[in-house]
């Protein structure tokens, strides 16, 4: 990958190419855009959105109250956190006639559409136009990302904090060693963000100083070493400002972190070790205790939830970076992107697999690693089909086939998934269907949304009338908080089965199958994602199929 040029496709047209997939990448994002702010309300509420809206209006009540209010400092521990996603949607709550957790939804969208264009962006300032629709399009029609943007407060910003620092870090290596105002600005935002939101964002130091080497080994080559390490101080110094802002913007959306200089490292410490009471979740058919999860547990996610095309395309990207490593025609500021790229898609991942932290809820937690990945697979897209015009151009309309092929897979699980998409399994796994006995599939319990609107619409139909003297009784196997929530206040919900009128469990291995008539019943791809029983007049022990943690 020693150049992209911006004429891959055989056109004497260069510029028409170049706005052709400007424009196609711009229709893109306006889609994306339309059809989030057309769905952004099916998405429902998972395991963590309550407490953070809680930590959200800790956290405004203790800007408000000038910093006496120090609550937010010791909740839980999302302190440890960044809320800036959570505040922001507080804050835009109180001035939109939304309902607080479709407001979530709404900024969800919004942060993820600005993701979408970064990454765009980013892959265009690496290998030219094409490369950037190509990662544009492979990230839009990557499910497990498109459904974590809607409804996962944490990792789905995180990433696009980390691909804004990415966009900045590449801009630092192209313009090396002296950075215009905008680059350092990125930077500092960018490195503000993501430390801001997770502690894990420091990782991108390590990208850098391990990325920058080859740049850095060219200029003591070039330079000598009196100038190669006045160059590179140069650059810290005129960097400076940028990470002052960048620990500004820390500050700002994790207060906790600047109280006392050591809280990032305490943080950093604390999420190194397992800090909840172990449960077990289902792993290639077998109940794992999570902090025993085998070394293969990411790969194995990765293989079989990303789209094949992608899969494809980025392991092409991994593996020619390493091997034009040692080239002496490649220029250094490009081994340098590339590298940084690739450690940003692969190391995670990597010192996971060798350090084997508690590992739970699939891949959600590192959902950040996936706008890299599209980004050096757009670049290796761009890359063939470059080859393929200067070599075999009959070639070039077979590759666009396959490549368009692979995206239209993912778009119809996506839409025969809706709005599930963050469950995806591809056709290597046998989608959902091939994936549900032995992987976790609605972990976040999404469909309990759903299987409440379907329930309160069932009621109505057969004019069923409320108990007197009290609400309706369900007994959840799932998360309580989201499915009160969707339930609405004619409701009381709780774990007790006993004296309940209706059981709402999900699909997942925990809840049990009830012989019971069955009201509503939540599928995708002829997996029950959620059901709700009628056990008046039943005496149901218990909706849990193995022993609560």
């Amino acid at each position: 990958m020693t150049s992209i040029t911006t004429s891959a496709l055989d056109t004497p047209a260069r510029r028409s190419i170049e706005r052709t997939c400007d424009d196609l990448a711009a229709l893109v994002l306006a889609v994306v855009a339309v059809i989030a702010g057309l769905t952004f309300r099916d998405y429902g509420l998972g395991w963590d959105d309550y407490t953070h809206a809680e930590y959200a209006d800790l956290l405004l009540r203790m800007f408000g109250s000038g910093f006496k209010d120090t609550a937010a400092l010791s909740f839980a521990n999302l302190y440890m956190y960044g809320g800036g996603f959570d505040m922001i949607a507080a804050l835009l709550h109180k001035v939109i006639p939304l309902e607080l957790f479709e407001t979530r939804r709404l900024v969800g969208a919004i942060v993820g559409v600005i993701g979408l264009a970064v990454t765009w962006r980013l892959g265009r300032r690496v290998g030219g136009p094409i490369a950037g629709l190509a990662t544009l399009l492979l990230l839009a029609l990557c499910p497990i990302f498109y459904g974590h943007m809607f409804m996962n407060p944490k990792d789905a910003p995180f990433a696009v904090a980390m691909i804004v620092l990415m966009l900045g870090l590449v801009r630092l290596a192209d313009e090396y060693p002296h950075p215009s105002p905008r680059t350092i600005l990125i930077v500092g935002l960018g490195a503000g963000l993501s430390i801001g939101s997770r502690i894990l964002g420091g990782l991108a130091l390590v990208y850098a100083l391990v990325g920058f080497i080859p740049l850095f080994l060219e200029e003591l080559r070039v330079e000598g070493a009196r100038e190669a390490v006045r160059r590179f101080a140069h650059t810290v110094y005129v960097l400076l400002p940028g990470l002052v802002l960048g620990y500004l913007v820390m500050g700002l959306i994790w207060p906790w972190s600047i109280m006392e200089p050591a809280n990032p490292f305490q943080a950093l410490t604390y999420f190194s070790h397992f800090f909840e009471k172990p449960w077990k979740e289902m792993f290639d058919g077998a109940l794992v205790s999570v902090p025993d999860m085998p070394w293969s547990y990411l790969p194995t996610l990765f293989a079989l939830q990303l789209p094949e095309v992608l899969l494809v395309l980025m392991i092409g990207a991994v593996v020619g970076t390493f091997v034009m490593l040692p080239r002496k025609d490649v220029p250094a500021r490009r081994k340098t992107i590339m590298l940084m790229l690739t450690l940003a898609a692969t190391l995670p991942l990597v010192i996971a697999m060798v350090k084997r932290p508690a590992l739970y809820n699939g891949i959600r937690h590192f959902i950040f690693v996936i706008p890299p990945m599209t980004v050096l697979g757009g670049v290796a897209f761009a890359w063939i089909m470059e080859r393929l015009r200067a070599n075999h151009r009959s070639w070039q309309p077979v590759l666009l086939a396959t490549f368009c092929f692979g995206l239209a897979l993912s778009l119809a699980e996506m839409i025969r998934l809706h709005p599930y998409q963050y469950t995806h399994f591809n056709h290597v796994a046998g989608t959902v269907r091939g994936a549900d006995d032995r992987f976790m599939l609605d972990y976040w319990g999404l469909a309990l949304k759903q299987a409440s609107d379907e329930l309160r619409e069932q009621l109505v139909e057969r004019q069923e009338v409320q108990p007197q003297n009290r609400k309706w009784k369900v007994a959840v196997c799932g998360p309580q908080r989201p499915a009160q929530v969707a339930l609405g206040p004619d409701f009381t919900i709780g774990w007790d089965s006993n004296a309940a009128d209706f059981a709402m469990t999900l699909g997942e291995f925990y809840c049990k199958g009830l012989t019971a008539p069955v009201l509503v019943e939540v599928k995708r791809d002829d997996v029950v994602f959620a059901r709700v029983y009628d056990i008046r007049g039943r005496s149901i022990s218990s909706l849990l199929s193995i022993p609560a943690p």
